[in-house]
């Protein structure tokens, strides 16, 4: 985590508007809780709304199999220092087809040795767009080897949506929820 402490505190239940409870009501997960960042972003209402509109394509109705979207979300996230990201998208990667061994491996990006030519490209693009915001010639080549033009957007805009999500979690301070464990990696409070 890069703050030990909120910038911006996620709001408790006493302290919403009626507004504010009906936005989170669909954002609550099935055990009946609300993330911290959605506890945090639902202070800017129509913020809020957008945010979960755009980030439902790319996490839920994007046309990348949720193994490779968890391949760029979870790079993404690792190149951005982001623990609270990091942290929700591990168990994610894991019920998306990603083993734990997979999951620390991304931490090392394309030059682990278990990645497949595709895997290995998700993870060059995800590189690339954290470093330049730009995608190669050579990498796109190799992407588009494996991907269609409507995944090869999905690419892009997967990254795109997790590194604005990181700026917001590590800005913003966004604690990590109830039960949740930062990985020792990504602890830069200490």
């Amino acid at each position: 985590m890069r703050l030990k402490f909120p910038r911006i505190a996620a709001l408790r239940d006493s302290e919403m508007s009626e507004d504010q409870k009906e936005r989170m009501a669909k954002a609550r997960t099935a055990t009946g809780d609300t993330l911290n960042i959605f506890r945090t972003l639902i202070r800017a209402p129509d913020a809020f709304r957008a945010f979960q509109w755009w980030g439902g394509y790319v996490l839920g109705r994007n046309h990348l199999s949720p193994r490779d979207r968890e391949i760029l979300i979870l790079r993404t996230g690792w190149l951005c220092k982001s623990g609270y990201e990091w942290t929700q998208h591990h168990r994610i990667g894991l019920e998306s087809g990603l083993n734990a061994e997979e999951i620390e491996a991304i931490k090392t990006g394309a030059r682990a040795e278990n990645w497949t030519p595709e895997e290995r490209a998700l993870l060059l693009a995800a590189d690339e767009l954290h470093r330049d915001q730009f995608i190669t010639d050579d990498t796109w080549a190799q992407l588009h080897g494996h991907f269609n033009e409507r995944q090869l957007m999905d690419v892009v805009f997967t990254c795109g949506q997790y590194t604005q999500v990181s700026m917001i979690l590590n800005s913003f301070g966004v604690q990590l929820d109830r039960g949740q464990k930062l990985d020792p990696d990504l602890d830069h409070t200490a």
